[in-house]
């Protein structure tokens, strides 16, 4: 994994005075770079310099491969943590039977309780695009089915020949 440095340590810090911070966190004061680097290696650590902008720089001495090993352990376990919402699919046509929504509903049901999002699309075909108003009561009939876990999300909008409704799960 390539990582990207951010911080100075050692012999690259050049600063002619910096605030110290020992390894236990305990204040060591104001003292010259080179000073502070010969009391990282006497302890056998190394010295960070932690904060950069401040008046003079703040260093702190410590084990930088550690605390690199344990920042990348950190990350990743933000990132397992981290959850994206997808968008999941629900087709409907214009002359669907009520056992047919019902299904549908089941599995969007399932997407919205899983925490998804769920976009219903109604495709009109041929002579269909006569009949809108019908679509948006199909998909009226749709939501109230969903009234329990999800809840609409903006205006059911005509696009085309398709009319799409966003569903959204509940808190």
């Amino acid at each position: 994994m390539y990582l990207i440095k951010t911080a100075e340590i050692n012999e690259e810090i050049r600063d002619l005075e910096v605030r110290v911070i020992g390894d236990e966190g305990e204040q060591l004061g104001v003292m010259s770079g080179k000073e502070a680097y010969q009391l990282a290696l006497e302890k056998k650590l190394d010295l960070v310099k932690i904060a950069p902008n401040a008046k003079p720089p703040v260093c702190k001495i410590m084990d930088f491969g550690k605390f690199r090993y344990e920042q990348q352990k950190r990350d990743k376990e933000a990132r397992k943590k981290q959850k994206s919402a997808s968008v999941k699919e629900v087709r409907l046509g214009l002359n669907i039977e009520k056992n047919d929504l019902d299904t549908k509903a089941k599995n969007a049901a399932k997407f919205l309780i899983a925490g998804d999002k769920v976009k219903v699309s109604l495709r009109f075909k041929g002579r269909e695009m006569g009949y809108t108003q019908q679509g948006f009561e199909v998909i009226k009939k749709f939501g109230e089915t969903l009234e329990e876990v999800g809840s609409i999300e903006g205006p059911t909008k005509l696009e085309g020949r398709s009319l799409v409704a966003i569903f959204a799960p509940k808190k």
